[in-house]
């Protein structure tokens, strides 16, 4: 079969009015309030507010709290919680929450605000949310009083803690609603370090004010305007003309501000990879799922790292790579080597036509992968990608687009992070779970992430994801390329941003210490 070359859409963006933003289209609510003291974040688009439906966003995660929340080194503390208790024997976890905490409304927050929101995590078949199966084992949760909360588990979870620090949403104005379509997603309110003042749409800006009732440490910045520039490029752009103090850019964009005294570059460690993901409900994959691994060894992730994020990431092999409970060597299996790639190759049946493509039982080993064109770096990296596996024989066609529905592509360059617990991994890869939007399925695989999260002894729940890493590596999902660093931009009157704190899929969590920040314009 003649194999078509692969081509490559390219969507143009309309930089410079997509980011105008200056101080006279800020609406303060107060005259009184002081610009210099209003931080300008340039992120991505979000379209709810809402912990419920949310992951770990930075958005939420200033408006909304938890029972506990991670620490510099991602240990899980309390929060709205004052304490806790967890009770092997009934396999229960007891919270004594704090008697000082209101919602932005004023009204009292309470453990039924807890229980309302944990019962739809758990019982609501219905919420657009990828988080859900982080809860499958909390049988149910009662409120003894006012402020008690106790969580009876079905079975012990080790990364129970973590999944605690979920927001938590009020029951007096979300309950007997439709979460997925409820006017609160775009007008929140939390019990947070930051009110909810504004959704400017016309402007693409949520505006926030500091909560001076806040039952923690008060912030020392006024406002926040989350500016949704979803492009890096137009990101940079905000940057460069003075219309944002704060953005995460890739490390390519980095560099064109070291060294100019006009800005800070700030750069994190992350646990966010890049990587090419399968789609098996895609009639390709359905059909050759023998042959992702395989495809690491025509791959020179190395040469992808250097050309792309420099000394800001380096090669991956495994997805839990970085996790205290990750890092096995021995899952390493795939290091570049085409003449081991040919040789795999032929194993599993793959010969080479006349056109120099392999194909199988008369299919060439051609599938198209989706790019997202907002992220410059994920087009580079597809593309150096790309062009590795064509020279080897396989054609992985690019779709470089916007907007884009997972059912008409075999696969997507992809990012994933797990920058706590290792059973993040749960809700993506085990069948049927939440976030496996790919439809991966392998059931030793799903014995073992079920295993590492209901094992408690910490060596033993160790030597369970060690071998996860090598039985994920012999039949993956996806072929993983690189780890990333999380490169921030910020103005030099931006300080206290803590860089102790790993960071997550997108730079996810730079703000975990936003109270400690001072801003000097």
């Amino acid at each position: 079969m003649a194999a078509k070359k692969p081509f490559v859409l390219v969507v143009l963006c309309v930089l410079a009015a997509a980011v105008v933003l200056s101080a006279g289209c800020i609406s303060t609510g107060d005259s009184g309030t002081d610009l210099s003291n209003t931080l300008v974040y340039a992120g991505e688009g979000q379209t709810t507010i809402n912990p419920i439906l949310n992951g770990y966003q930075d958005l939420t995660d200033l408006v909304f709290t938890g029972l506990m929340k991670f620490d510099a080194k991602a240990n899980p503390v309390c929060d709205l919680a004052e304490s806790y208790t967890y009770d092997p024997a009934s396999k229960t976890y007891t919270f004594n929450l704090r008697k000082d905490v209101t919602w932005h409304d004023g009204e009292k927050f309470t453990a039924e605000d807890v229980v309302f929101t944990y019962n739809v995590l758990i019982h609501d078949d219905t919420i657009s949310s990828e988080i859900t199966s982080n809860y499958e084992d909390i049988e149910s949760v009662t409120a003894l009083n006012d402020y008690t909360v106790v969580f009876k588990m079905k079975q012990p979870n080790a990364a129970m803690l973590s999944y605690f620090t979920r927001g938590i949403a009020p029951e007096h104005l979300l309950k007997g609603q439709d979460i997925n379509t409820a006017s609160f997603n775009q007008n929140p309110v939390g019990t947070g370090k930051y009110k909810f003042v504004e959704w400017d749409k016309a402007n693409s800006m949520v505006i926030l004010e500091r909560n001076t009732d806040f039952y923690g440490k008060v912030p020392n910045i006024e406002r926040i305007v989350y500016k949704h520039i979803q492009s890096v490029n137009a990101r940079s752009v905000a940057l460069s003309t003075g219309e944002a103090d704060l953005a995460w850019v890739n490390a390519n964009y980095a560099e064109t501000f070291r060294g100019n005294s006009n800005y800070k570059n700030i750069d994190f460690k992350s646990a966010d990879y890049r990587a090419v993901s399968m789609n098996f409900g895609s009639d390709f994959w359905k059909k050759n799922a023998d042959s992702v691994a395989v495809l690491s060894y025509a791959v020179d992730k190395q040469r992808v790292v250097d050309s792309v994020f420099f000394e800001y990431g380096f090669a991956a092999y495994s997805p839990i790579q970085l996790s205290e409970y990750g890092g096995n060597k021995a899952a390493d299996k795939y290091s570049y080597n085409v003449e081991k790639f040919h040789k795999e190759m032929e194993k599993l049946g793959w010969k080479k036509g006349s056109d120099g493509i392999y194909e199988r039982n008369g299919q060439d080993f051609h599938f198209i992968c989706h790019v997202n064109a907002d992220e410059e770096e994920r087009v580079d990296v597809a593309q150096i990608v790309s062009d590795m596996l064509e020279k080897q024989g396989v054609i992985m066609e690019l779709r470089v687009e916007a907007n884009w529905d997972i059912a008409k592509y075999d696969a997507f360059l992809a990012g994933y992070a797990a920058e706590f617990d290792p059973d993040m991994m749960y809700a993506n890869f085990v069948t049927g779970a939440s976030g496996n939007s790919m439809q991966y399925s392998n059931a030793d695989v799903d014995k073992l992430l079920a295993d590492g999260r209901h094992e408690e002894n910490t060596e033993k729940r160790k030597a369970i994801y060690h071998e996860f890493e090598e039985v994920y590596a012999d039949a993956p999902g996806l072929f993983i390329i690189c780890y990333i660093d999380a490169n921030y931009v910020s103005i030099p009157g931006l300080n206290g941003l803590d860089t102790d704190r790993v960071l997550g899929h997108h730079a996810a969590g730079v703000m975990w210490n936003v109270e400690e920040w001072t801003l000097s314009k």
